[in-house]
């Protein structure tokens, strides 16, 4: 026992030599620092890790580099798999932390691809770091080191399937096996899929995706993509479809009989268009035809029966006889018995006499004397007639009193082709000629034909009486004015067709392709929505050609001896007014101006509308731009104000504006059964190609800018209007819009998969999108010799309007045959000036706002005259 103590404590002395001449060794390779009770540290401190080494994946050959810093360390070697790592594989840096003054170092060290294939233990490749200071040691954590890799072949690739539409969809995916764990992404038809987009998907549930309820625009083709830090691997394509069962329409009401008399049959029918099947769907089961037996009564013709005896000779010396129809009387739609039912003849064969002469002699004296008298009594009243028209002339130009009109028919302020009377005001009226005339001898005139004074002969016909001499002026209120004002062209609303047909702009039905007035062609792609001219005291109208857009500048609204220019433009671009909430843009955004310009009369600006304007359905609203910048509300259609009076018809708003500058028009829903009228029209053109051909389908508001537009566009691309455009009513039941190519000929045509039939969102058709294309198909044809094209566009509204275009073209370009559509009736007039752009003259507009300003004993004013013209206000 005493001999074994000396033998450790020489053991223990060697030991201790060793490490000083290893710590001497270290020390020289870092360049004969200062020994390790020289270092500043703080005393009994262990060494704190300020950066740890990461798990590391090794990717291909590239080596990875592990990292550790410490403070306070004298020393820091990496110790991998549990055996130390040589000191000639560390990189070291030493710094000195300005804070505490104690010494950082930081050392790392690469490990290789070959390192981690040759250690073979029971678990993954790791390093640590190990810190020394004047207390002790510190570790750091373990680092796993791995080979990243992903393999080729997916576990599980998704399968393709065909559901009913809501039906649901899960589609499987185990991407390959790999090093980290690859995640998975979703394409359909090359493009991603965001579930955070669309509530109906989930593509969380391990891997998998969910389409919870399945639509028309789910049917593509989808891809499994698997991808980690070394690859990306895509799965097999899944293809799925979504089918629709054909479903029943309506049983139409019974047809007649097809007989007109006696046993026949009447039929009823039914299509299978509720809905119609869709890619693939079970056609309807059952009869689309119902007969039944009808029986029909057969009509009787009317046949006289015998004459009557001959009745006593009267005192004029004839009798007379009758017979009735009723051997039988006409029943059941028969015929009514030719000829007459009662004769009459002289009963004494001429011999009867009166005041003693022959009755044909007193006959023929009595006729001529009847005519001398109508002949002087016509002239006797047409002398009269005359007079009384010159003593009115003459008691007016000795008095130059004011005199008045009563409008017979309020037509007359629309400015259609009607009958107008106009006549004297009877007794008790301040604006008689005369006014002690009496009632049986007033003038009365009328005059048939448009009261617009463009011919000669009509200007001599309206000048000859007195009533049409120019008056002094005649202060006017501006309700009525602004009436009467509106009348001269409210004939004229946006879009409306040649002489004066009320239709909306682009309906086209019942109607040749021969009658249309103007070709694609006719409209310049480089036009621009802006019209400009020079105006003086006597007014005028400015339109943008073919958009709807007018502004009428009154008589006097320009001082005398001065010429404005006026400018009228609508923003091309997306306006800049943005809608809040619900709210949308029914029209263009129109600009009039120069704004700092004042007329001393309020001017009349038309903007046209796509709203079905029915107040319990929509909130209309005028709104004005600022010269910030900033949009504010002027008025409520339906509520008035002083500085502000708007007339709003089924196409247009026509607003009375006290200045110029920007306007829009806002609408806000009330309800779902609010309508957003839309113009669908189809254009088509080969594609690069020459087997294919391409439809595109495009919804815009029913205004007449918004469909030039589109025109425009197609016209740089080659397009061609294939049908004539028709009016959908968009509901804002938040229902989505479909578009379908029906009836594509099977053995000629075949349209591409999936892409029969295609949905919009509806946010994106409501609010009115910036592109108005809303479906392309393309259609290829089995053989060059294949020149006709027919096939039905369907577009309707989920739960709501549908509309059917039916397609019948030539692909070959010289034999096309150009559809072309109504143009705006102003087109080749974009300024009117003077006394021309107002079809009532303006004496003639005095006059009746004069009469209608005052109310009068019988109730015609402006009042009655707002009845007449269904005005509510």
């Amino acid at each position: 026992m005493g001999g074994g103590a000396p033998r450790l404590h020489r053991w223990l002395l060697l030991l201790l030599l060793g490490l000083c001449s290893w710590t001497g060794a270290l020390r020289g390779n870092e360049n004969s620092e200062a020994l390790p009770e020289s270092m500043p540290s703080a005393p009994g401190t262990l060494p704190h890790f300020l950066q740890e080494p990461d798990d590391s994946y090794i990717i291909k050959s590239n080596p990875i580099v592990l990292r550790c810093r410490a403070v306070p360390a004298m020393q820091i070697f990496f110790k991998c798999n549990g055996e130390w790592v040589h000191q000639n594989e560390h990189v070291s840096h030493e710094s000195l932390d300005e804070a505490t003054g104690l010494k950082v170092r930081e050392v790392s060290i690469n490990v290789t691809r070959q390192q981690v294939e040759d250690f073979h233990g029971p678990e993954d490749y790791w390093c640590q770091c190990v810190a020394w200071s004047h207390l002790g040691t510190s570790k750091s954590r373990k680092a796993s080191v791995r080979i990243a890799y992903l393999r080729k072949n997916f576990e599980q690739d998704p399968q393709g399937k065909e559901v009913p539409i809501e039906g649901m969809i899960v589609l499987h995916c185990r991407p390959p096996e790999g090093v980290p764990a690859a995640e998975v992404e979703w394409l359909k038809n090359e493009e991603p899929i965001d579930s955070n987009l669309d509530e109906n998907i989930d593509t969380r549930a391990d891997h998998n995706l969910i389409i919870r309820q399945a639509r028309l625009s789910d049917s593509g083709n989808y891809t499994c993509m698997a991808a980690n830090i070394v690859a990306k691997r895509r799965s097999l394509s899944a293809t799925v479809v979504v089918y629709v069962n054909g479903g029943w329409s309506s049983w139409t009401e019974w047809s007649s009989c097809n007989t007109r008399c006696g046993r026949g049959w009447q039929k009823r029918s039914r299509t299978c268009t509720n809905p119609a099947p869709l890619n693939g769907g079970a056609f309807c089961e059952g009869m689309s035809v119902q007969k039944v037996t009808c029986t029909s009564l057969c009509p009787v013709d009317g046949s006289w029966e015998a004459w009557s005896e001959w009745s006593v000779c009267s005192p004029e010396c004839e009798h007379l006889r009758v017979r009735q129809c009723a051997a039988p009387a006409p029943r059941n739609g028969g015929k009514h018995c030719e000829g007459l039912g009662q004769e009459s003849e002289n009963c004494t064969e001429g011999l009867c006499i009166q005041d003693k002469k022959p009755l044909h002699e007193i006959k023929s004296q009595n006729v001529e004397r009847g005519g001398d008298i109508a002949l002087y009594s016509g002239l006797a009243a047409a002398v009269l007639a005359v007079a009384v028209l010159a003593l009115g002339v003459t008691l007016y130009r000795r008095s130059q009193s004011e005199y008045g009109v009563d409008v017979i028919d309020s037509s007359a302020l629309t400015g259609g082709f009607q009958t107008f009377n106009f006549k004297t005001v009877r007794q008790g009226n301040s604006l008689l000629l005369n006014s002690s005339l009496q009632p049986e001898l007033t003038v009365s005139r009328t005059y048939s034909g448009p009261i617009c004074l463009q011919d000669p002969l009509d200007k001599e016909l309206m000048t000859e009486s007195s009533l049409f001499n120019p008056l002094a002026d005649i202060k006017v209120k501006v309700q009525s004015s602004f009436m009467v004002s509106l009348g001269e062209f409210q004939g004229k609303a946006p879009g409306s067709f040649p002489q004066g047909t009320p239709r909306p702009f682009g309906s086209m039905q019942g109607r040749s392709k021969a009658l249309f007035i103007q070709s694609l062609a006719s409209i310049s792609s480089s036009s621009q929505l802006r019209s400009t001219a020079l105006f003086g005291h006597l007014g005028g109208r400015l339109v943008i050609p073919n958009t709807g857009v007018s502004l009428l500048i009154p008589h006097g609204a320009i001082p005398e001896e001065s010429s404005w220019e006026i400018y009228l433009a609508i923003t091309q671009k997306e306006s800049s007014l943005e809608p809040e909430g619900p709210e949308v843009l029914l029209g263009p955004e129109v600009s009039c101006g120069p704004p700092e310009l004042a007329p001393s009369s309020p001017c009349a600006l038309s903007i046209p509308h796509c709203a079905h304007a029915d107040p319990q359905h929509w909130s209309i609203h005028l709104k004005r731009r600022t010269q910030q910048g900033k949009w504010e509300e002027v008025m409520s259609v339906e509520e008035e104000t002083t500085s502000c009076y708007c007339l709003l018809d089924p196409y247009a708003c026509h607003i009375l504006l006290n200045s110029f500058g920007t306007y829009a028009l806002i609408g806000e829903p009330l309800s779902d059964c609010a309508v957003r009228q839309l113009k669908v029209a189809v254009f088509g053109c080969l594609s690069c190609n020459s087997l294919d051909y391409n439809l595109r389908v495009y919804c815009v508001d029913n205004t007449p800018c918004a469909f030039q537009e589109v025109v425009s566009d197609e016209r740089l691309q080659g397009g061609q209007l294939l049908e004539e455009p028709k009016l959908l009513h968009f509901k804002g039941n938040t229902c989505s819009l479909q578009i379908s190519v029906l009836d594509v000929p099977p053995f000629l045509w075949r349209i591409k998969p999936f892409t029969a039939c295609q949905e919009v969102p509806f946010s994106r058709v409501w609010r009115g999108s910036p592109r108005p294309l809303l479906g392309a198909f393309s259609l290829e044809r089995f053989s060059p010799a294949t020149t006709q094209l027919c096939c039905t566009v369907s577009v309707r509204q989920l739960q709501g309007h549908e509309q059917l275009l039916h397609v019948q073209t030539s692909v070959l370009e010289a034999e096309r045959e150009n559809i072309t559509f109504f143009a705006h009736e102003d087109s080749a007039f974009p300024a009117q000036l003077g006394p021309k752009a107002f079809k009532i003259p303006r004496s003639i507009r005095q006059r009746i706002c004069a009469t209608f300003d005052s109310p009068g004993a019988k109730g015609k004013d402006w009042q009655m005259l707002a009845q007449k013209n269904s005005i509510s206000r």
